[in-house]
């Protein structure tokens, strides 16, 4: 029968697979059962009760096609970067419960890679990266208490937790600037859990591992520290994303990787939109399509975001595009959006770092840079600027999260892109593989045990 979390997340625990199946398409059946009928029904069985305090209650069951809801449920829906803003200040941790499983729920993820990065504010003291780094963990370690969830470190963990119905997480981090030139750090993060690591950020590490491809060239590449850590990574079985690597980076990465890498989050420089302010922000940020086949061509896979779609059917597109360069084997979902609420740290507001060029440092298209350049970071934790979370929009939506990307938005987030990619004609075995089966092989390869 059903069982309910501490979180107040409902979980199948005793019925099959297939049972699961049936009643997840029974709820989302609009032609014959309404949200209010399936509550009645569901209460013959003594759920009802349980069923209306949890995240379900709150979907609009009449609205769901049920062959979203069926591929929803039959696949593992992975976004590979989705920020879950904590606290990394020890004076501010562990900070408000965000209600994680309850948002994965909604949004028929069965596992987001759990990012956070420590570059928010300027890192200008030997061992606040470390600190802050390792406040993060302890900060996600509680969130997933809250939740009554827990972390998976490879490809059996996310299997076991789908079959169990239970929501999950990989922890990644964007950026090694925690390593402060450390190689050795990286056993201590495996040990915490870390499984993906993006190797840059928006600003460098006190130590570089390469190019940030919104930055000037400035150390021709990947560097010999950055050459160690993915060595490093491999060894213990931890996954690389080239994330905001520039091309040279990106070719000395591949040269060193033994494994497949991952870009998670990233589209096409053909893919633009409608929105001449963010298809010119985020223009660097933008791979070519000789970029993208040269990380499929080794076997990698690359994330389609979020940003510069208006609509769900248009994200599916740009992911229909991506397929049309690389092939459907090397395409995942990578949103760089946030399932839970932004945090907004006190101290990242008062020592808030900038980013992207020195005024007088030499730009890539050969200009040099004025006072006017710079930029700030990505996911800047509860910053609510004309950015990469709201993509330019007065609406806001993009600041409502990952199960509010579009104004027409009126399910969680996999239901909504299910439904888009089968209007953009893909089905159900190549949503699988988009969904998250492709990561799945990357993943697996980084993490298989010697």
């Amino acid at each position: 029968m059903f069982s309910l979390a501490k979180s107040g997340c409902i979980f199948l625990t005793e019925y099959s697979f297939q049972e699961r199946n049936n009643i997840a398409l029974y709820m989302a059946n609009a032609s014959s059962w309404s949200r209010r009928k399936f509550i009645r029904s569901m209460a013959i069985s003594g759920a009802g009760m349980a069923l209306v305090s949890t995240p379900f209650a709150s979907l609009a069951f009449d609205d769901i096609d049920p062959r979203v809801t069926k591929i929803v449920v039959e696949t593992l829906g992975i976004d590979t970067h989705n920020h879950i803003d904590v606290p990394m200040v020890t004076g501010e941790m562990p900070g408000p419960d965000v209600k994680l499983s309850e948002a994965m729920i909604k949004s028929g993820l069965a596992a987001i890679c759990m990012t956070f990065a420590v570059d928010y504010r300027k890192l200008d003291e030997p061992g606040m990266a470390y600190e802050r780094f390792l406040n993060g963990l302890s900060s996600l370690d509680q969130q997933l208490k809250n939740s009554g969830m827990k972390r998976s470190y490879n490809v059996a963990d996310l299997l076991a937790a789908h079959k169990a119905h239970q929501p999950t997480v990989i922890q990644a981090v964007e950026g090694a600037h925690f390593l402060e030139g450390k190689t050795e750090r990286l056993q201590v993060a495996y040990d915490r859990g870390l499984r993906l690591i993006t190797l840059l950020h928006d600003s460098d590490a006190s130590v570089p591992l390469g190019d940030v491809f919104t930055n000037p060239v400035r150390y021709n590449g990947l560097t010999p520290f950055g050459a160690d850590v993915i060595r490093e990574c491999e060894r213990l079985g931890i996954a690389i994303d080239l994330s905001h690597a520039d091309v040279a980076t990106v070719t000395g990465a591949l040269k060193v990787a033994q494994k497949p890498v991952l870009i998670s989050h990233t589209g096409l420089d053909t893919q633009v939109g409608s929105n001449d302010f963010m298809a010119k922000m985020m223009a660097p940020r933008l791979i070519s399509k000789e970029h993208a086949k040269f990380v499929a061509g080794t076997g990698g896979v690359i994330g389609v975001w979020t940003h510069l779609a208006d609509s769900a059917l248009e994200y599916a597109q740009n992911i229909r595009a991506m397929v049309d360069v690389v092939g459907i084997d090397h395409v995942c979902i990578g949103t760089d959006t946030k399932l839970t609420p932004p945090y907004n740290s006190p101290d990242d507001r008062t020592h808030h770092a900038d980013f992207g060029p020195k005024p007088g440092e030499k730009l890539r298209d050969g200009s040099v840079a004025g006072s006017e350049h710079g930029n700030k970071p990505d996911g800047s934790q509860g910053k609510k600027t004309q950015g990469p979370m709201n993509d330019g929009r007065k609406d806001g939506f993009r600041a409502s999260g990952s199960n509010q990307n579009w104004p027409e938005q009126k399910s969680g987030f996999y239901y909504a892109v299910v439904e888009a990619m089968l209007k953009t004609g893909f089905n159900a075995e190549e949503i699988g593989k988009i969904g998250g089966g492709n990561f799945m092989r990357v993943f697996g390869e980084a993490t298989m045990s010697k």
